[in-house]
């Protein structure tokens, strides 16, 4: 039962309450209050990273990534994504921003300390630190008090020192006014592709096969296989012997408040008028006096959804101003205040917050709300039940690891317990093709194995498995005779690239020369095309989006109007040649000046930040475990 308990550290219930405790945990990769715990794995400055660190954040980064790619992720993935080094790097820049602090003096008081903890949610009781509830959370995650303290105060550090860092980063005018240059500019072309695949009367000879085959025979190569006999405890059939009291119920009811409790929510449209932070007070003073007349128009009759269409600089003008439902916290400080005082139907006088100044129309408040017992018993019933039923699967997936060494064990006890053995057909690093839900993570547990080996019990979707490869067919290089059809079409489509390729640099040296692309274009049987204008990220009329093809485009000029060599596009080789070209009028992005600021100041604080921290770690000493990474 404690080895069950150990594995449900990640079930719903933790997965929420860590997500709300520390998001900034993920994000830094902080893991020191493991640093006297396991074996050394790298020292930072005489400073140590322990193995126990080292999982942690490399869970943490596998978690981000299964929360991204879902069932594709699998361990070729996993390798190429180079994990294991990106979590040690990360521990690795942890221990030097911490260290960096220290040379800074930087200190975290035992007050702020408390104050950042109690501002924590998840230990909150109607907006209220608890401190139960904050002793029985680090108790689920078996952390103490000390270790998540620790853990915080470096998170607080590393946040001064990135700051600290960043915080002079400022970004002019002129390099607003260069990215706008950059990013609008836009280029007409005309161009000329050679497809591969209009060269029909290619057939390669036996001869051509056979060499072509022995050059490349690595590409032909079978995939390795294996079949494997498995235990699935399904916690489904384990639910008939579950009974759940009333007490049961009532303890979860009352333990878990905050789960059965729905927020007051608004509904609301808004205008904005930007004005920036730093701006003037005359500046501020124009846009205030601007909203006040929006707002007169507004409480004449004036439909407001249209009026955020006409003078709304925010993103949501094109849907007149709709924010939808939102929870007070989903918004800045200033509006929510106001906009959660107000009754549904009012329109409000301006309201300043960083971004400018609001007019807030709230079209429906939805009041905060509680289930009662008797509604949520229902909900806590099912949800105990799968709890329960999920141990009870464990359980006895446990009892039978435990027993099972080899094959006649496994076998021997999934008979005494009237237990089912499935055995799948042979299958590939994609998985099973039929009877498993996730078929990467299946195969990826398998392929670990060597033939009879019983893996130990695996937690997929729907419940636990115990796996066991009985037999194992390796990769292979097959017979030319078995693949020759395949070999064919490959050499014929490489002939065929080449071809175009061969035609397309004649075209380019023919137009170089001085022969006009109309005129040349006629003896390849091909007509050339306008794209008409488009900007640097746009897709290209009649091509798509091409980035080779975008970036030569856009390094032509009237003066060089043909590329120095051929493009290889995404559809086949393209030669291009320059027609015209046009620079953005800069009042028609001026209204989009601010944003685009903040962007570039993001941008810039990141390329600040990441030089720093390269050039602490060029004059750190920095070992790793000889082998670790391999």
């Amino acid at each position: 039962m404690l080895r069950f308990m150990r594995q449900q550290a990640g079930n719903w219930l933790i997965k929420v309450l860590l997500g709300a405790i520390v998001i900034v945990f993920i994000f830094w990769g902080v893991g020191s209050f493991r640093a006297q715990r396991g074996d050394r794995v790298a020292l930072v400055n005489g400073d140590q990273i322990t193995l126990d660190e080292y999982r942690e954040a490399y869970n943490n980064l596998i978690e981000q990534l299964r929360n991204r790619f879902g069932n594709n992720l699998n361990e070729d993935m996993i390798k190429m994504l180079r994990v294991k080094e990106q979590a040690l790097n990360q521990l690795i820049d942890n221990k030097l921003l911490v260290q960096e602090s220290r040379r800074f003096k930087f200190r975290v008081s035992d007050k702020e300390l408390g104050h950042a903890i109690m501002q924590i949610q998840a230990f909150q009781r109607a907006g209220v630190f608890d401190n139960r509830i904050y002793q029985n959370v680090l108790s689920r995650l078996r952390m103490t008090p000390e270790e998540f303290e620790i853990a915080q105060k470096e998170a607080m550090l590393i946040e001064r020192v990135t700051n600290l860092i960043t915080s002079s980063v400022k970004v002019s005018d002129s390099e607003v006014k260069e990215w706008i240059n950059w990013t609008n500019a836009s280029v007409n072309i005309d161009f000329v592709r050679f497809d591969s695949d209009k060269y029909k009367d290619i057939k390669p000879s036996s001869e051509e096969i056979k060499t072509f085959f022995e050059k490349h025979k690595e590409n032909y190569k079978t995939d390795a296989m294996v079949k494997v006999r498995y235990l699935h405890f399904d916690p489904a059939r384990y639910r008939s012997e579950v009974s759940i009291s009333d007490e049961e119920i009532q303890n979860y009811f009352d333990e878990n408040q905050e789960e059965f409790k729905t927020p007051k929510t608004v509904e609301a449209r808004h205008i904005l008028l930007k004005v920036d932070q730093n701006a003037g007070p005359e500046d501020v003073e124009k846009a205030r006096k601007k909203a006040l007349n929006i707002l007169k128009m507004a409480r004449e009759g004036k439909k407001f959804d249209e009026l955020a269409k006409k003078y709304s600089e925010g993103p949501t003008r094109d849907r007149g101003g709709y924010l939808g439902t939102f929870k007070r916290d989903a918004m800045v400080r200033p509006f929510a205040d106001k906009a959660f005082s107000m009754k549904a139907g009012e329109i409000s006088e301006p309201v300043r917050t960083r971004f400018g100044w609001h007019i807030i129309n709230v079209e429906k408040v939805n009041e905060a709300s509680i289930l009662s017992f008797d509604e949520a018993k229902k909900k806590i019933q099912k949800k105990l039940i799968e709890d329960k039923a999920k141990i009870l699967a464990y359980d006895e997936a446990e009892t039978v690891s435990d027993v099972s060494f080899e094959g006649d064990d496994l076998l021997k006890s999934a008979k005494e317990r009237n237990l089912k053995i499935l055995t799948t057909d042979f299958f590939t690093k994609k998985g099973p093709e039929k009877g498993i839900k996730n078929r990467a993570k299946f195969a990826s547990a398998a392929f670990n194995l060597a033939v009879m080996e019983i893996i130990d019990i695996q937690e997929f979707e729907d419940g636990y498995y115990i796996l066991q490869v009985i037999e194992k067919i390796p990769e292979k290089i097959p017979e030319l005779k078995q693949v020759k059809e395949k070999v064919r079409v490959d050499l014929t489509q490489e002939k065929q690239e080449e071809k175009a390729k061969e035609d397309a640099n004649t075209f380019l040296t023919a137009l170089k020369s001085g022969k006009s692309i109309t005129t040349e274009s006629k003896q390849f049987n091909l007509t050339p095309t306008t794209t008409g204008f488009f900007k640097r990220n746009d897709s290209i009329p009649k091509i798509g989006f091409d980035r080779e093809v975008s970036k030569a485009a856009f390094q032509l000029t009237p003066e060089k109007k043909l590329p120095e060599k051929l493009i290889k596009g995404t559809k086949g080789y393209y030669v291009i040649q320059f027609r015209d070209r046009k620079t953005p009028e800069f009042e028609e992005v001026e209204k989009e000046k601010t944003s685009i600021k903040q962007k570039l100041m993001q941008q810039k604080k990141a390329r600040v930040f990441d030089a720093f921290l390269a050039q602490i770690r060029s004059n750190s000493e920095i070992t790793i475990k000889e082998g670790f990474l391999e």
